[in-house]
């Protein structure tokens, strides 16, 4: 039964009318909105990704399988043959590219400690106002990081030459005789260049996690009457874990690369040779012997050093932090 409405176009019956649209349909419809919108958001992070890290790994890949070769006892014309795995079984048998992976590894344990505890300690101290004119102090500890790491090199590279560095002059009239470059303080020196650069910026990090934790955790800590050090590490650094962690992991991240420090120093001293590093050996295998193939595998180890201990240490965090969770 219908009934004509006054325009004249039928309508159905009370009790008879059509149904609204599904509601499948209109989940589907936003689904689809959603995801559109998804989809545009991420696309530069994709473009990016690709053009960055993808493309670039996916040639060095490709590099690493192939070799140039000269037949005829090197009188022959050049020509580049698939050499499969050779390359990569020539980089983990080479014992100065093993020397390197050994070199940086004991980098990383004495600057990263060093600077996410010193990091994290200065920032603790500038949240507890303990310093004066913070301010001040904050800028005075960041500006390192403004200098492009190059000139920091060639920078503690005078004060390290003797006949130079005035501060080598100030120690020997103290009868205090100290080679920085020697074979047993090469690396700390390394180290402290690496300090002196980023431990203000990893600093501002950890302070404006600070700022983030509420007050009244802090007031209710000092009512139950904490003092100023175990409020500071029993209330203030677990409450900023994660960014210890993001600090750590790009600490971790940037030292497995360590090029520029080593590579300005070698000038200077016979401690550091072309092959210090893995970055400085994939440098020497590429541009000093011309073996593109050889750099690009030994570039895909370090990559995937890199991926597991980045690995690693997100999964030993997370488990630490699921302990904690499961203590409380």
């Amino acid at each position: 039964m219908t009934t004509t409405a006054p325009s004249g176009a039928p309508t159905s019956a009370p009790g008879t009318g059509a149904r609204p649209a599904p509601r499948d349909r209109v989940r589907k419809v936003a689904r689809r909105r959603e995801l559109g919108a998804c989809a545009v958001l991420m696309t530069p992070f994709f473009l990016l990704l690709t053009l960055v890290f993808l493309i670039p790994v996916g040639t060095a890949v490709w590099l690493s399988f192939f070799q140039d070769d000269q037949p005829g006892l090197g009188f022959g014309p050049e020509r580049t043959v698939f050499v499969g795995l050779r390359s990569y079984a020539a980089v983990l048998t080479d014992p100065t590219f093993l020397g390197g992976l050994g070199v940086v590894a004991l980098y990383c344990l004495i600057y990263i400690p060093l600077m996410v505890v010193g990091a994290l300690a200065l920032a603790l101290l500038l949240d507890a106002g303990v310093v004066r004119l913070r301010a001040w102090a904050q800028l005075g500890l960041f500006l390192p990081h403004a200098v492009p790491g190059i000139i920091a090199a060639l920078i503690w590279l005078y004060l390290y030459t003797p006949g130079l560095s005035p501060v080598i002059d100030l120690l020997g009239e103290a009868d205090i005789t100290v080679n920085f470059l020697g074979v047993h303080t090469v690396l700390p020196s390394i180290v402290n260049i690496a300090l002196w650069s980023n431990l203000g910026y990893n600093m501002v990090v950890f302070y404006a996690a600070l700022q983030a934790v509420p007050r009244e955790v802090i007031e209710a800590a000092v009512v139950d009457g904490a003092g100023p050090v175990r409020t500071a590490l029993q209330v203030k650094t677990p409450l900023v874990r994660a960014s210890i962690v993001m600090v750590a992991m790009f600490t971790l991240i940037w030292a497995l690369q360590l090029f520029t420090e080593p590579m300005l120093l070698s000038q200077s001293t016979p401690m550091i040779n072309s092959r210090f590093s893995p970055s400085m050996y994939i440098y020497d295998a590429a541009f000093t012997r011309n073996n593109y193939g050889l750099a690009a595998a030994a570039s895909v180890v370090l990559l995937l050093c890199t991926i597991a201990l980045s690995y690693g240490v997100t999964r030993w965090t997370s488990r630490s932090g699921a302990r904690e969770e499961a203590a409380r």
